[in-house]
């Protein structure tokens, strides 16, 4: 079983120090948004070489990695899943790939799986869709992770300069209360910036004083001082 042999190769490079820095960062303490998540030690370009041998892992395998209990194994897993989505142009295989992916999206269950895997599947599948609806059910989902991936996940069609659904799930998210949500948020909108400009002014015209200010930072982040301290000045209303 390939999932089971990428799995010992996963728990043979485990570091006991790199864990506890890394189950730190990603807040899995008592409370925290990532309660309880177990990692092993293995940084993002070590996981990308283990996987390699691995590329045509089938779904029902790469499953058992999004079920595991290590953080960095279900990374593995959809790190595998963005490889094959990119690798095929078969229409059938590139649908399985994003309906297997929604399926199992709540196994994406802290930012760094969420963004290092919507972006490709889910932006990269709907790019040439005229029915992005999953996007807003998605937005209006119990949860966290599956809210966050709806506005990341535009991110590739910003790369091809359309804004809307970015511009539209940003605003149905601007009265999450989760810094999680605000962080995207803020991020989708600045990568709109990049793009034009104009479009990023109109919607922080209009946003600025109610949104949250680290949904604002983010947005700003390219601006110059003296704009920034305009649009952070705005009074924000609770």
């Amino acid at each position: 079983m390939p999932a089971k042999l990428l799995i010992n190769e996963f728990t043979a490079l485990a570091d006991a120090e790199k864990a506890r820095f890394l189950q730190g960062f990603f807040r899995t303490g008592k409370g925290q948004y990532a309660e309880g998540d177990i990692f092993l030690g293995i940084k993002v370009p070590q996981t990308r070489t283990l996987i390699r041998a691995y590329r045509d892992m089938p779904l029902p395998e790469i499953e058992i990695l999004l079920y595991s209990g290590f953080h960095e194994v279900r990374l593995a897993g959809f790190l595998l899943l963005v490889e094959q989505f990119k690798q095929t142009k078969n229409a059938d295989k590139l649908k399985q790939i994003y309906d297997f992916y929604l399926k199992h999206a709540r196994q994406a269950n802290n930012w760094d799986l969420v963004d290092l895997s919507c972006k490709d599947i889910v932006g990269g599948y709907l790019l040439d869709k005229k029915d992005r609806s999953i996007l807003y059910k998605l937005a209006d989902s119990s949860s966290l992770w599956e809210q966050r991936i709806s506005v990341v996940s535009t991110w590739m069609f910003i790369k091809h300069f359309e804004f809307d659904d970015t511009l539209r799930i940003s605003e149905k998210l601007l009265s999450h209360k989760h810094d999680l949500i605000h962080k995207a948020t803020g991020w989708m909108l600045r990568e709109v910036g990049k793009k034009d400009r104009e479009t990023l002014i109109a919607f922080l015209e209009k946003y600025s004083a109610t949104m949250p200010r680290t949904a604002l930072r983010y947005a700003i982040e390219h601006f110059p001082p003296e704009e920034k301290q305009k649009y952070m000045n705005n009074k924000y209303k609770v």
